[in-house]
């Protein structure tokens, strides 16, 4: 059974898929499991492995718990790191590899019938966390 919050998250993913596309991201995976974390998309862009995390929220919920970019803690940082970092190893990319986690925060308005992407690039700073 498909939950209404993992349908919310779905049309995240895919509003900021279709957002990367046009801008000239090519996306090369979705949703990357690992016993200790998930990548929802991975894309690449100007030589760039770009690993992406979409959070979503609804308007009420964001002016009640916060914009949905609060939802990546520093708990979250590190799962995405170490997934991120299982996904370079498993696929053989080079140690050299320039690479970068960001966030996509869509926040939907139901009233209007409108989404609110915000991309923050380099979001996760992974030389400092560990």
């Amino acid at each position: 059974m498909v939950t209404s919050r993992r349908k919310l998250g779905d049309l995240g993913e895919r509003l900021a898929r279709k957002y990367l596309e046009e801008r000239d991201y090519k996306i090369v995976g979705r949703n990357y499991q690992k016993r200790w974390g998930e990548i929802d998309l991975i894309a690449e862009k100007n030589k760039i492995l770009v690993f992406i995390e979409v959070k979503t929220r609804t308007k009420n919920k964001s002016e009640r718990y916060g914009p949905p970019e609060e939802a990546v803690n520093f708990s979250k940082q590190r799962k995405l790191i170490k997934a991120a970092r299982s996904f370079l190893f498993e696929n053989r990319y080079p140690g050299k590899t320039n690479w970068q986690i960001d966030v996509i925060a869509v926040e939907l308005d139901w009233r209007v019938r409108r989404a609110n992407l915000r991309h923050i690039k380099n979001a996760v700073v992974y030389d400092r966390i560990r």
